[in-house]
């Protein structure tokens, strides 16, 4: 019983340590609750976000891939001409997918929250890349070789997080801003297999979402750089389930 009961106890420290990423930070190899992690391309390009006068919000798609709450966001930016700017709010949104139009783009608002808490990874990886304003097609040319660095955000110990499904399509939304006037930031571009259609920006709140592909300036279909995953203790909590359930078939199998 010793023996059982001490490595039940190793199997939890071992799966508490797994777990321990998910707390704040994200790295290449952590858990997800969507299709594929959308990793940054250091040699592609930023979108903005927002700037001191001019909002912009960029959404790209998911698939859930485990239902339950949305625990943690993860994504990378980067500051026009590597500039120090400091992000003070960060808006997330969740979308349905609508798709009755020609493209797929976000549907109904689902669940929306504003961050002021959160954690930066600054100068998670570097690569020369662009920096774009998608109002000004003209950025896609001029804004070639802008800037070397990129930076992780991770949103975590989300109140009230919102409640996926598996198998479902939802868009996150995102945009951010900052008390002065500072350089735009920009939501970096994904390097991975593009998901579904490309992504889409809108300005303000209620216009109307425009693919982010070569018909509006763009150099090719672009896909976002994020992650999604589950809640922190989603991992740890399972694995005590794991482990209640076969310390009770022992102590059935000892009774019989």
């Amino acid at each position: 019983m010793n023996r059982l009961i001490s490595a039940l106890i190793a199997v939890a420290v071992v799966l508490a340590f797994l777990a321990a990423p998910a707390v704040a930070d994200w790295y290449v190899g952590d858990g997800h609750k969507m299709h594929f992690p959308q990793l940054p391309d250091p040699y592609g390009w930023d979108v903005e976000i927002s700037s001191y006068n001019n909002q912009h919000e960029l959404a790209d798609d998911w698939k859930c891939s485990s239902s339950g709450p949305v625990g943690d966001i993860h994504f990378w930016y980067s500051v026009n001409n590597d500039a120090d700017t400091r992000i003070d709010y960060v808006v997330a949104s969740i979308y349905s997918d609508d798709r009755t139009g020609v493209y797929s783009q976000p549907g109904d608002l689902l669940w929306s929250q504003t961050f002021n808490d959160f954690s930066v990874i600054y100068n998670y990886g570097s690569g020369r890349q662009g920096f774009a304003d998608p109002q000004q097609p003209e950025t896609w040319t001029s804004g070639a070789d802008n800037h070397d660095w990129y930076h992780q955000i991770n949103i975590t110990e989300i109140d009230d997080p919102f409640i996926q499904e598996v198998d479902t399509i939802y868009w996150l939304g995102l945009y951010v801003w900052w008390e002065g006037t500072q350089e735009p930031v920009g939501w970096k571009t994904s390097k991975s297999p593009l998901f579904e259609d490309t992504a889409v920006y809108r300005t303000g709140t209620d216009g109307n979402w425009i693919p982010l592909d070569e018909t509006n300036g763009a150099p090719y279909p672009l896909d976002l750089a994020f992650v999604i995953t589950p809640e922190p203790g989603t991992f740890v909590l399972l694995a005590m389930a794991g482990i209640s359930a076969l310390f009770f078939v022992w102590r059935k199998r000892r009774a019989a």
